[in-house]
């Protein structure tokens, strides 16, 4: 024990880590003594606080690491609500010396997306915005609209609110700028037969799958398509202007037409991309609206002085943090990822962020130049900072109008759960199990997670079923329950750093079925030791009752209420996790069966042939003469292909 800090062990390691292990906090009077001074170093970097599983529940950064973590040790009255409750879960904390603040910043981050720590800060986004991306590291660079994440050799344009006025402006563009919109596949198939597709007959295809464009017009026009989409989109109109004028000169005037029909085309494009502020401004404008819970962000992106697209987030106020504070972790929240347009010059907040220039250090630092954060005080930045705070504002209302009687059903949920079951807590975490099978066959298990009453996806893991012969459902949730907490029970034991994908147990384990399943839920906790630590119960789909251990009756919830609900709706989605990927699975089975046992034709080649076509579809429609067409499969391997799909030797 250290002296003077009763009850918690203080130890070090190599390389500027050190660790305070809280066991049961000791007081003097109503006060947590402090560690001594010389166990925390007087220096800048991040800290983290970690629960009783070893998971990180909050991350913090500090100029003085001896400040920052004396602070928390003091009479619990006295902290703000949020930091006396983090600091009451927490089990232990750690410490990473860096150099200096701008290291401490940008380590923060760092692990702030590694451990998604419950009590920091979360940008909450429910919709997947469409961004408009090119491929230009691509032989033949390809536009298309598309969601998720970003991926090495594309260029991002967006994101945008609509999706359907992102394809309409696409439509537009590509009759301009004719680069390609199929897929790989599809360019692949069309270079094979040497014809080209329907848009190039349309105009909307330069036709680069039957070499109808050099590679350097082509790259031109990818080149001039990403400068519009930039926002320098008047050397187009410019350069549309001369050429309508020189075959108007020379009296082409039916391409006169297509160039003036061109040009009215750029003009309704660049009319949706409004004009505010100078041309040549690169900035973001972040308006912020909420209360003490949760808090609106609204983003709006201006490249070349033109709104190029605009998101919104919604933040789980779960820190202590004033109007400074909350803005500077909206703010590098917001760019700690590598974001689709980049970082710009400048970005207007509605107050001055906490530590200002460290955060414009950690900017530029993302940039590669200098970046500006400030408040905008005249003149169009001005409006149009007011305009996003007051959209912020509106969808902070829409939002608590949508949420207000959410939050307060789950929690009466949580709370009527714990009564319900008898369980020694409200069950803040869920795990829900069901199987899946078709006679038998593609036998699968799923397991579901709800945290605080809401879907955890990424915490959601499926099981093939192994060792169970036929339809025997109370024997496959056996197995899969088996293997879940075996796995839990190797992993709560080590390092957090090194724990698998079941290192946290739940508080309530809920098995979709009757009387059989709870049993087989029971027999699997008894046998490993883990009836007494881990709440189980079922939920029969016939009636809907709830059953738990020890009781041929079923638990009176009422029919109409909030905790019957909740359970109803993590059984459902497990049930839709399982028929997902059972389906998955027996559709993968069937669709390969097609190309099994063709003599000649092996894994790598079935993968190629039927990309080749796009398709296995494509494949049982191709002819004997368009299998020939392809280089790499031998005309024996062909032959073996076309009487395998066709053995009555005709095309279906």
């Amino acid at each position: 024990m250290s002296p003077g800090f009763p009850g918690r062990r203080v130890s070090s390691v190599p390389g500027g880590w050190a660790t305070v292990r809280f066991v049961r906090p000791s007081y003097d009077g109503g006060v947590v003594r402090r560690p001594p001074a010389g166990t925390i170093p007087d220096a800048p970097g991040s800290y983290q606080f970690s629960d009783a599983d070893g998971r990180v529940i909050y991350v913090g950064k500090a100029k003085s690491l001896r400040s920052r973590l004396s602070s928390y040790f003091q009479n619990p009255a006295s902290l703000a609500p949020r930091t006396a409750q983090m600091v009451a879960t927490a089990e232990s904390v750690t410490w990473i010396e860096v150099r200096n603040e701008l290291e401490a910043l940008m380590l923060e981050y760092s692990l702030i997306k590694a451990h998604q720590p419950r009590f920091n800060v979360r940008l909450r986004d429910d919709k997947s915005y469409p961004l408009l991306a090119v491929t230009v590291a691509d032989t033949w660079p390809r536009a298309m609209v598309m969601r998720g994440n970003r991926a090495k050799g594309v260029r991002y344009f967006g994101p945008y609110a609509n999706a359907q006025a992102i394809r309409q402006t696409l439509d537009v563009l590509v009759r301009i700028f004719p680069v390609r919109t199929c897929s790989d596949a599809k360019l692949r198939r069309h270079e094979r037969l040497g014809k080209p597709c329907l848009l190039f007959h349309i105009g909307k295809c330069a036709g680069p799958c039957v070499d109808a464009v050099t590679p350097e017009r082509y790259s031109e026009l990818v080149t001039e398509l990403i400068g519009f989409l930039d926002g320098d989109t008047q050397p187009v109109v410019d350069r549309l202007t001369a050429e309508m004028v020189a075959a108007s000169d020379a009296l082409d005037f039916e391409s006169a037409a297509r160039l003036r029909d061109r040009i009215e085309s750029v003009s309704s494009v660049v009319e949706r991309q409004q004009m505010v502020v100078d041309s040549d401004d690169d900035l973001d404008i972040v308006g912020m609206a909420g209360d003490n819970l949760e808090s609106a962000v609204q983003v709006l992106f201006v490249r070349r002085g033109r709104v190029v697209g605009h998101k919104g987030f919604v933040v789980d106020n779960v820190e202590d943090l004033d109007e400074a504070g909350m803005v500077a972790r909206v703010v590098g929240e917001l760019y700690a990822d590598d974001p689709p347009l980049g970082v710009p010059r400048e970005v207007l907040v509605p107050h001055v962020p906490l530590d200002h220039d460290v955060l414009e250090a950690f900017l530029g630092a993302q940039r590669g130049s200098r970046v500006r954060i400030k408040v905008a005080q005249r003149g169009d930045k001005r409006s149009l900072a007011e305009l996003v705070g007051r959209n912020a504002t509106e969808e902070f209302t829409r939002h608590r109008l949508r949420r207000a009687a959410d939050h307060n059903s789950r929690a009466r949920a949580l709370n009527d759960l714990q009564l319900a079951l008898d369980l020694p807590s409200a069950p803040l975490r869920i795990e829900c199990f069901d199987m899946s099978h078709t006679q038998g066959t593609d036998y699968v298990g799923s397991m579901v997670v709800l945290e605080d009453g809401l879907p955890r996806p990424a915490e959601y893991r499926r099981f093939k079923v192994r060792e169970v012969d036929g339809n025997n459902d109370v024997a496959a949730m056996g197995e899969v329950l088996t293997r879940r907490f075996e796995a839990y029970l190797r992993d709560r034991d080590v390092p957090v750093d090194q724990r698998g994908r079941f290192a946290y147990p739940p508080q309530l384990l809920l098995v979709d079925g009757g009387l059989p399943q709870l049993g087989a839920a029971t027999a699997v906790l008894d046998r490993l030791g883990l009836r007494h630590e881990i709440p189980v119960a079922s939920l029969a789909k016939r009636f809907e009752e709830v059953y738990v251990p020890g009781s041929s009756e079923p638990v009176r919830i009422g029919r109409g209420s909030d905790a019957l609900y909740l359970l109803q709706r993590v059984r459902d989605e497990a049930h839709r996790f399982a028929i997902t990927y059972h389906r998955s699975l027996r559709g993968k089975r069937m669709t390969r069966s097609v190309l099994d046992d063709i003599t000649g034709l092996g894994p790598a080649r079935r993968k190629r042939l039927v990309d080749a076509f796009g398709g296995v579809r494509a494949v049982q429609a191709a002819s004997r003469d368009d299998l020939a067409t392809l280089s790499w499969l031998p005309d024996e391997v062909a032959d073996n292909v076309w009487a395998a799909l066709h053995p009555d030797g005709t095309t279906p």
